[in-house]
């Protein structure tokens, strides 16, 4: 089943007629497949649907160039803007551009950010999305270095944290986040791992309180991914950073399992990757392994924690969040 945004450009197939494609940005079905077109590509920054395809390049940057090229907005207008702007700046003067995504993702902010570089107008409205036909008529100067952001807390004691856009926590250290390190005050030893590392605030800190641990950090995103080994390099300390869609890519076993998991698939609430962690979670830890998440208190994890371990134990908590801790 293709998504919503792809219903809408089945309408419009004319556009692909005996042109090389690229395709970017969230896509997340098999639509490039169907397409007539004379050569067809995707750069995905989202591991979960490259490890799916055989044809997609996952990587942080691309210099592939295309007589088309559709952008499928994200649900980051940050993240997203970051990405076209790299598109553009790799484009010639004249690249068409199709641009596609849902209304209430706020495709509509394409049209102020594409307007100084050329011809923008939507040319079709249907399946709640609005798609967006794009002319370039001026170069675009794009800085990579100039989309890093930076940011300490006293709470990380010292840490700096290297994140672009479309990281989450970003540019501040976040609440939940926050919680999960107050319980980390005793020694911890072995291998750990951090799943879902965003900018690796998490793992770092542990590496930082814990020199002789092995960790290991994972995300799905490209960017995460980049942020998290910057902030390691940066601050001068050792750790493995794996693309990976939860365990997918995982090996081995680990003393302690610690996120601050997602529960948003864009804006909408999802739970596929808590459901899996918990449930896979003592397949990768070792005997008398530790798994410890924080999650907002409303959600339902303690049954599921329950269900897989027998029992749970509650750390930390606020109005918003608790900390959760099962041992295998």
């Amino acid at each position: 089943m293709i998504s919503l945004e792809s219903q809408v450009l089945q309408r419009h197939l004319t556009f692909f007629d005996n042109k090389s494609v690229l395709f970017a940005g969230g896509i997340s079905d098999d639509f490039p497949q169907q397409i007539n077109a004379k050569s067809v590509k995707i750069w995905s920054w989202y591991f979960d649907y490259t490890k799916t395809q055989h044809t997609v390049d996952f990587c942080l940057e691309i210099d592939t160039q295309a007589d088309l090229v559709i952008f499928y907005w994200t649900k980051n207008k940050q993240e997203a803007q970051f990405q076209l702007m790299q598109l553009l700046a790799n484009a010639s003067v004249g690249q068409e551009i199709l641009i596609i995504g849902e209304n209430r993702c706020g495709v509509r902010s394409v049209e102020k950010i594409l307007a100084p570089y050329g011809e923008i107008a939507k040319i079709d409205s249907a399946r709640r999305c609005g798609l967006y036909h794009f002319c370039l008529k001026h170069s675009v100067n794009f800085i990579f270095e100039k989309y890093w952001k930076t940011y300490q807390h006293m709470k990380l004691n010292g840490l700096t944290i290297y994140s672009l856009p479309g990281v989450f926590s970003a540019n501040e250290l976040d609440v939940g986040t926050d919680l999960l390190l107050s319980t980390l005050e005793q020694t911890i030893r072995g291998d750990v791992l951090d799943m879902g590392c965003g900018a690796g605030v998490i793992g770092a800190y542990i590496k930082q309180h814990n020199p002789k641990v092995h960790i290991t950090m994972t995300d799905i995103h490209a960017t995460a991914l980049a942020s998290a080994k910057r902030t390691l390099v940066e601050n001068k300390l050792e750790g493995e950073v794996v693309a990976s869609d939860i365990f997918s890519h995982i090996t081995g076993k680990f003393d302690l399992i610690i996120s601050n998991p997602p529960f948003h698939d864009g804006i909408d609430t999802a739970y596929r990757v808590v459901t899996e962690l918990i449930g896979q979670a003592k397949w990768h830890l070792k005997q008398g392994g530790e798994l410890r998440i924080v999650a907002n208190a409303f959600l339902p994890y303690p049954d599921l924690l329950d269900q897989h371990f027998g029992s749970h134990q509650v750390l930390a908590k606020t109005n918003k969040f608790k900390v959760y801790s099962v041992t295998y």
